[in-house]
């Protein structure tokens, strides 16, 4: 893609295992991109990294795919994302204050299920049938705005309620995206004290994220003993070159 002749050699670490959905698959292709821009001694925008990267999956690896990924791991931080009908896509920084955004992140409890499956299987499973999903699609989408807003103004245990709400839009849409064992394992930690969760990425497996107010995390954290827990952090930057010569 990039015309690189010679030989290079890559070394990828990650600190999560692959096909967990948050994201690893996209923030490798932007991570990589971006480290073989600068071996051409150029420095891109977040931008064209992960328009780069949203083509590159795709169109010519020809996964089912969504776009998210790759604009969170390029860009970092919170952002409300807008793909419009031409093809354009928006990225809008939301601003909120630093006590309010440290109250989320303490908020957030990340587990791993421990259920290995491709984004692509599940994705597949309801793109096909999207059409017929109109009215739960309209549902999660409206719910964007509303979770702006209590992030950025209202109750932010209010975050973790209609997370439960949109969860429950979620599995709606295909029978694959949650099973017995991730229907159980959500509902010992709503009543151990979670407001709300969901299955990060396509569904299926993978990470459960869940909102916790403080004062009920140890109770979580026991029910789910079971599971591993991976500290959660935001990040700002997004894709880095942290070394160049």
């Amino acid at each position: 893609f990039l015309n690189i002749r010679e030989g290079v050699e890559v070394h990828y670490d990650g600190d999560i295992p692959s096909r967990s959905g948050v994201g690893s698959s996209s923030s490798f292709t932007v991570g990589l991109l971006n480290a073989m821009y600068a071996y051409q001694g150029k420095m891109v925008s977040p931008k064209k990294l992960s328009e780069e990267s949203i083509h590159i999956e795709q169109n010519l690896i020809g996964e089912i795919v969504g776009s998210q990924d790759q604009i969170a791991a390029a860009y970092g931080g919170l952002n409300k994302i807008s793909f419009k009908k031409d093809g354009n896509i928006i990225v809008d920084p939301i601003r909120i204050k630093k006590e309010r955004k440290n109250i989320l992140e303490e908020s957030i409890m990340l587990f791993y299920t421990g259920i290995v499956r491709t984004a692509e299987e599940i994705a597949v499973s309801y793109v096909k049938n999207l059409n017929n999903k109109k009215q739960q699609i309209v549902k999660i989408q409206k719910m964007v705005d509303q979770d702006i807003e209590i992030i950025s103004n209202g109750e932010i245990s209010d975050f973790g309620i209609l997370l439960d709400i949109l969860w429950k839009e979620k599995r709606g849409l295909s029978k694959d995206v949650s099973n017995n064992l991730i229907d159980q394992i959500y509902l010992k930690a709503k009543s151990s004290g979670a407001l709300g969760g969901k299955i990060c990425g396509a569904g299926g497996g993978g990470f459960l994220l869940l909102f916790v107010e403080r004062k009920n995390q140890k109770n979580v954290r026991n029910a789910l003993s079971d599971l591993i827990e991976v500290p959660f952090k935001f990040e700002p930057r997004g894709s880095q070159i942290i070394f160049y010569e």
